[in-house]
């Protein structure tokens, strides 16, 4: 990809392009799916609930399809994104974006069963998704590829240790993917969310939340909007020159200290 240089400023209309989301079916991945067919994409989401995709996609019209498959599943990974190649021709981006919290235990108690569930979910379905797509990328000498990751990919966090361990790992996949596809003209990069208004957040009680927004130095949540705008201006050729990055929407959380 040459870049803009200025000379085009259509970078975030997709004009086709074909963008494959995991976790599509609720929250960010909705939220960013919907927004990318809004200016132009044709999506692909994938997620494991049929009828909830088939109930979206038929909200967001001819350019959504969906896609049921369990991510941590390698064959129906596989054959859910041989499907979204077949329906919309060759993945030329990819927001992989599923994932598990992988619960709160300490670390002694926790459970094996759950540490390597976490990381087949959150890292190796991550490590498919992008070695599935990427031939087709590397013969077309242009994709993008977007990993959500999380302020866990950044920071240490108690009682987690699968759920850090996985996104510290999709943040060092990203980095080494961005760096040997470059000459491919392939750009990879993390978006960290920070405390996003999802689903999860809407089960803590507002006492909890309040105290989590003043952590903030915006002193409130972010959107899933807010966030799917930066995931959409990644995977747009508006990015064309920023890869390997971890980007974080969180109000300034990770990089600012308080006092006072």
């Amino acid at each position: 990809m040459a870049g803009l240089r200025g000379e085009d400023r259509t970078g975030m209309n997709f004009n086709g392009k074909h963008i494959l989301v995991t976790g599509a079916s609720s929250g960010i991945g909705l939220v960013a799916a919907r927004m990318l067919a809004s200016r132009g994409a044709r999506v692909s989401l994938l997620a494991r609930r049929k009828d909830v995709l088939d109930e979206v996609c038929a909200a967001i019209g001819d350019n959504a399809a969906g896609f049921a498959a369990d991510v941590g599943e390698k064959d129906q990974l596989e054959d859910a994104i041989d499907a979204a190649a077949g329906h919309f021709g060759p993945v030329e981006g990819l927001f992989a974006n599923a994932g598990l919290t992988g619960g709160f235990t300490p670390f002694l108690q926790f459970d094996p069963a759950v540490f390597e569930e976490t990381l087949r979910v959150n890292l190796t379905s991550v490590f498919w998704a992008i070695q599935k797509v990427l031939p087709a990328m590397v013969e077309a000498k242009k994709g993008t590829i977007l990993v959500t990751g999380s302020m866990g990919s950044k920071r240490g966090m108690a009682m987690n240790p699968a759920y850090v361990s996985s996104k510290h790992g999709v943040l060092g996949l990203t980095r080494a993917v961005a760096v040997e596809m470059a000459p491919h003209g392939i750009r990879a990069n993390c978006i960290i969310p920070g405390f996003i208004e999802t689903e999860a957040l809407e089960r803590i009680p507002d006492e909890q939340k309040g105290m989590i927004a003043r952590r903030v130095p915006q002193r409130r949540m972010g959107s899933p909007e807010e966030l799917a705008e930066v995931a959409c201006f990644l995977l747009s050729d508006a990015a064309s020159h920023v890869t390997g990055q971890d980007w974080a929407v969180d109000g300034g959380v990770l990089e600012s200290i308080e006092v006072g």
